[in-house]
């Protein structure tokens, strides 16, 4: 049975993978500009291919994220459909879940242009 508190938890859930998928992308536009940098000044090999590893192992991050992502957005909008049939149809949970199945949607629509 869904509840609120359910509710609020999934939906937290679901801003904080938002958080660290944002994260992981702007670590990758770092670590893409540090390797760019270093093989511009013709850095050590060694130091330049550890950057290398650095740089993919973040870029592999981003996938696993949003499997995740879509994954807690499905259950989040099972929890408020399930909610929403119990004829729990207001509340500042409600319109939080609702804003925030919105704002992933729009991240994901933007990604895959």
């Amino acid at each position: 049975m869904a509840t609120l508190r359910n509710l609020k938890i999934k939906t937290s859930t679901c801003k904080r993978i938002v958080k660290e998928l944002k994260s992981y992308e702007k670590e990758v536009e770092r670590e893409a500009a540090k390797t760019a940098d270093m093989k511009e000044k013709g850095d050590d090999p060694y130091d330049l291919k550890q950057q290398e590893n650095v740089l993919a192992e973040s870029r592999m991050m981003i996938p696993d994220c949003r499997k995740r992502l879509e994954a807690a957005l499905a259950v989040l909008k099972g929890t408020l459909a399930e909610l929403e049939s119990s004829n729990q149809k207001e509340g500042p949970e409600i319109d939080d879940a609702g804003s925030t199945i919105a704002e992933v949607e729009q991240l994901f629509q933007e990604t895959d242009d």
